[in-house]
């Protein structure tokens, strides 16, 4: 058991990555790149705009502060390593790189989860019970929840980052992935890991399957009332932004609850991978065009900034 245990924690891991050393694989790199600094960029610009513009001072659009704020760091925990192992073709990260990288990825994943679903009882209670906001969903509600958000998160990533490095790795020390995630780490083990995964799915079931039942059923809400609008306009407005939060959250937690959620023996390394990007890498990147550039109030933010540079340029 000793010697397992200095097995363990004396190795580097290799991580195969995502792509290959060949053109198609810069050229992959190159667009994932773009994709890295559009999502840096837009939710970069969404944060400040958000903090410079009196009239975004709401809930919904503090919680949308915090998404961005959550999509900078996760993208950012994900790609520069990615990018490093492939432009200088070592591919290996410490074991104590990998232990942060699953931490810090835990905690974003779990708190977004929890995030989009306080976004949708937001717009719930904004849409069928517009007279009741003020009470419902006041400042200091809205800072506690985001705050438990953070906390649940990281509460959770700590209790199962624990464990898996704390689980032995005495046979290969190869991750078929381009990061450091639970499913991929507990093929390395060379113990029984099924009672841990009976917890991984009780967590996936609190982080995933519950928030994603109250964001169905606020939209479904949601939908039932504006259909009781008169105004065409109105309603046709309603069922795009509905319709374009539903996709980003499907492309979220589709992937999130069909990786987390299958048993060790039935994940393949390229199905992994690929789940992996949508919730990763495009969320991210969508997050705030989805949630932002297609709002009135977002867009008239930002050419109030523009408008006023241009100015003070002049």
């Amino acid at each position: 058991m000793w010697e397992e245990e200095n097995q363990t924690f004396a190795t580097d891991f290799i991580l195969l990555g995502l792509l290959h050393s060949n053109q198609y694989g810069w050229l992959f790199l190159t667009f994932i790149l773009i994709i890295f600094m559009v999502a840096i960029m837009g939710n970069t610009v969404l944060i400040l705009l958000i903090h410079l513009n009196s009239r975004l001072h709401t809930p919904m659009y503090f919680l949308l502060s915090n998404l961005s704020f959550i999509d900078i760091l996760h993208i950012s925990n994900i790609v520069p390593k990615m990018a490093s192992n492939f432009i200088s073709g070592q591919q290996s990260i410490t074991f104590g790189g990998c232990g942060f990288q699953i931490f810090l990825s835990l905690i974003f994943l779990g708190a977004e989860c929890l995030l989009f679903a306080a976004m949708s009882y937001d717009r719930y209670v904004a849409i069928c019970h517009p007279l009741h906001y003020p009470l419902l969903m006041n400042r200091r509600i809205c800072v506690h929840m985001a705050a438990g958000c953070w906390l649940v998160g990281t509460i959770n990533s700590a209790v199962h980052t624990t464990y898996v490095l704390y689980l032995p790795f005495c046979g290969t020390r190869i991750i078929d992935h381009f990061f450091c995630e639970i499913p991929a780490m507990l093929k390395l083990s060379c113990v029984d890991t099924t009672r841990y995964e009976g917890g991984v799915y009780v967590s996936a079931v609190f982080f995933l399957l519950i928030p994603f039942s109250i964001i169905l059923a606020s939209y479904a809400q949601i939908l039932h009332t504006v259909l009781h609008i008169k105004s065409m306009e109105a309603q046709k407005k309603a069922f795009s932004t509905c319709s374009s939060h539903l996709t980003v959250v499907a492309m979220y937690y589709g992937p999130f609850i069909f990786t987390y959620m299958r048993p060790k023996s039935y994940h393949t390394p390229g199905q992994d991978k690929v789940l992996a990007i949508l919730y990763t890498i495009l969320t991210p990147m969508l997050n705030p065009i989805i949630y932002s550039l297609r709002n009135k109030d977002v867009l008239c933010a930002l050419k109030n900034v523009l408008g006023k540079t241009l100015e003070h340029r002049n």
